[in-house]
């Protein structure tokens, strides 16, 4: 028909290789040239495209954008956190963008009044089409705040340092940095991580506050490319915490933060890293004075296990198991995931069958364990986490829960008393009835008989019965568990008779480790076959239509879309692949990439015959076919340090050039953003607007 819109499928220049005895053709290798005015002129092109072809869902997007704006209370404020004299505030205003960052005297901390601005990210954010907040780190005597921002989404970070008195920056600019910071406990010494040729945090510096950035000092440098750097405090504030980590690995040291000043101090190891073995580490000083480190760890148990050491012996070799995690022959144990420390409780962050829960342990005034037991929660699929907790000497916890039929609640329990109240309940405007959403927990057989925990959220009066259109969303990497929540921004889908499910599969972290490894290296085709089994499951069961099931991730998940388009190209309506992981054996043999190799210990080596056999059985690029494919939205971010932007803009070419359907196959790339997309609450409510109007229409949806 004239006037149609021409998908644009770039040229291709093939490039070969050979690894293993076999060569692999990739015709379109040159899409990475982000400097190549071809390549920019291609992305436009799809662009150009996609708002061609979604033109007529344009007048249905801004309904959507609308319904999500109505439902928030866009002048908002976070619960106060009390930390020292102060309580530090967050607050939202109506047609603002970013977020204001405030404080009041912990004395008047409801008293807006009282109210004293420290940093409106608006103001920061001017001028720039992308804005990020790295860091916001108040100083231990409350007298500057360090912040970093990044505005181009390359995920590197400028730190400045604000005096909370004056409202004046420091002269200096710190950068490009990674996020996050530690303060010694001077206030005026601050420790930051910059970042190597890929993307890696690997250098600890020392910085003093009014001074230029090159009279800093490199206090430590991790030289093996597997490990990440960060810095934090103990719970105590007493300590610096350096953390090296890898996928599977961690070594841990510690400075007092008293001893952080003197510029010939220098970090402690706390156990030297042994392959394998992964630990965490906090500093517990109980009310008689008595300290001690809090360790979680899997030396001896995939369950992880609960441990104390000697602070001036604090190595494995000393180190007491608490006995609150047992070694068992489960196949799915319990598992510990943290805890949180305070003077007389610890709060132990677990996982058992698929749900998270809080743990309390009490303690006496020597840091005796006492009395154990499990926080009760309301509802059978829900997802619960500790914040706010600014402060170690309180018997108050602050924790948040939210359900996907119940909007994000800030509770307060009193862990002496056992009371319980609710602080905040994020307000949903307009006619929302939670009582009319009904959530269930559902188990999908795999195809080795292994149950697959999904959680399912539809309106009470959608029918069961096969009709309904069904969004499946999926991830299944890194040990990442995507919990059950609330979204406003839901509401448009399930309004509109939509059932939203999340497949819980194998390569998350939801049934513990042993879920994440029987997803992982040789594994991960289990990943795949679980999200295709879970979509089998609830169409046979009533839960979906079996001719509308849209599957929707991002990343890994990506990733997880691709391949299960090429597995069963029939099972999907359409397929939103957001940032999606897609390039996966290019990607993983070029060590020049940020991340690669670290994410060698995620998906393994392609150098190693096993795992390149493996990762091209399953790479969505590589095995893209002469099929009819589902119908395709896949995003991009042009800065993105993650996943590559050609990544997407090369696996949608070879979907075009090979596909031997008519379905729309989109492209939508952020020209000014990274790995996150667009930022700006109103720029991401738009943007999921966009989404929502694809998925919609993907099934028939057009008002």
């Amino acid at each position: 028909m004239s006037g149609t819109p021409v998908a644009p499928i770039p040229a291709a220049r093939p490039v070969s290789s050979t690894l293993h005895g076999i060569t692999r053709t990739d015709e379109y290798a040159w899409l990475r040239g982000k400097d190549d005015p071809e390549v920019m002129a291609h992305l436009e092109a799809e662009n150009a495209y996609t708002a061609a072809l979604t033109a007529a869902t344009v007048d249905l997007q801004e309904s959507l954008f609308q319904e999500i704006k109505a439902r928030i209370q866009e002048t908002d404020l976070s619960v106060p956190v009390k930390k020292g004299p102060w309580a530090y505030v967050t607050r939202t205003v109506e047609g603002s963008q970013y977020a204001i960052h405030t404080r009041r005297p912990r004395a008047s901390a409801n008293d807006e009044s009282a109210e004293v601005v420290l940093l409106d990210e608006n103001v920061v954010a001017d001028g720039h089409d992308y804005f990020a907040l790295g860091t916001f780190d108040p100083s231990p005597d409350h007298q500057w705040v360090a912040w970093a921002i990044d505005t181009n989404g390359s995920e590197q970070y400028e730190l400045r340092f604000r005096n909370l008195t004056t409202g004046e920056d420091s002269a200096e600019v710190v950068g490009p940095v990674a996020p996050g910071s530690a303060w010694a406990a001077d206030s005026a010494t601050m420790f930051y991580a910059t970042l190597d040729d890929v993307m890696r945090p690997y250098r600890l510096w020392r910085h003093h506050v009014g001074t230029d950035q090159a009279a800093d000092v490199m206090v430590f440098e991790e030289p093996d490319e597997r490990f990440f750097l960060g810095v934090g405090v103990s719970a105590t504030d007493e300590f610096l915490v350096l953390t090296l980590g890898s996928q599977v690995t961690t070594e841990v040291h510690l400075l007092r933060a008293t001893a952080a000043v003197d510029p010939s101090a220098r970090f402690s190891v706390v156990e030297p890293r042994r392959h394998g073995i992964e630990y965490g580490v906090d500093h517990h000083r109980a009310a008689d004075g008595t300290e001690r480190l809090i360790i979680v760890t899997n030396d001896g148990s995939d369950g992880f296990r609960l441990m104390t050491a000697p602070v001036d012996t604090p190595g494995a070799a000393q180190w007491s198991d608490c006995g609150l995690h047992p070694a068992t022959d489960e196949p799915y144990p319990l598992k510990l995931d943290g805890v949180d420390v305070f003077i007389r409780h610890l709060v132990l962050h677990e996982r058992a069958d698929a749900l998270e829960r809080l743990r309390v342990v009490d303690l006496d005034d020597h840091g005796t364990i006492g009395d154990v037991r499990v926080l009760s929660m309301a509802e059978p699929v829900y997802s619960v986490w500790s914040g706010g907790n600014a402060e170690f000497d309180t018997h108050v916890l602050r924790f948040g829960y939210t359900s996907p039929v119940t909007p994000s609640t800030v509770f307060e329990e009193d862990l002496v008393s056992g009371d319980r109240v609710v602080l905040k309940r994020q307000p949903v405007l307009g006619p929302f009835d939670p009582e009319a959403y009904t959530c269930e927990r559902v188990w999908a057989p795999a195809p080795d008989g292994e149950l697959v925990p999904v959680s399912v959220v539809h309106r009470r009066d959608t029918p069961v019965d096969g009709t309904a259109p069904l969004l499946l969303y999926g991830y299944g990497a890194y040990e990442i568990s995507i919990d059950p929540t609330f979204s406003s921004l839901r509401l448009s889908l399930l309004d509109r008779g939509f059932v939203f499910a999340i497949a819980h599969i194998r390569g998350g972290g939801e049934r513990g480790r042993r879920w994440y490894l029987d997803g992982k290296f040789l594994a991960k085709p289990t990943t795949f076959s679980d999200f295709i089994a879970v979509g089998d499951h609830l169409a046979s069961v009533g839960y979906a239509d079996p001719h509308r099931i849209v599957a929707r991730g991002g990343s890994a998940g990506g990733l997880l879309m691709g391949a299960v388009i090429n597995a069963r190209p029939d099972r999907w309506c359409a397929v939103v692949a957001e940032v999606p992981f897609v390039d996966v054996v290019n990607t993983m043999l070029d060590d020049t990439l940020p991340l690669t190799a670290i994410e060698w210990d995620e998906w393994g080596n392609p150098a190693e015959p096993e795992f390149y056999a493996c990762m091209s059985s399953y790479a969505p690029y590589e095995n893209v076919a002469a099929v009819d494919h589902p119908q395709i939205l896949a995003t991009g971010g042009l800065n993105d340090p993650r996943v590559g932007f050609w990544e997407p803009a090369k696996w949608v070419a070879r979907l075009r050039e090979r596909g031997t359907g008519t379905n729309r196959i989109l492209l939508k790339m952020e020209m000014g953003a990274g790995h996150g997309g667009p930022t700006g609450r109103y720029s991401v409510w738009r943007d999921e607007a966009f989404v929502l109007s694809f998925i919609l229409t993907s099934v028939g949806i057009t008002t």
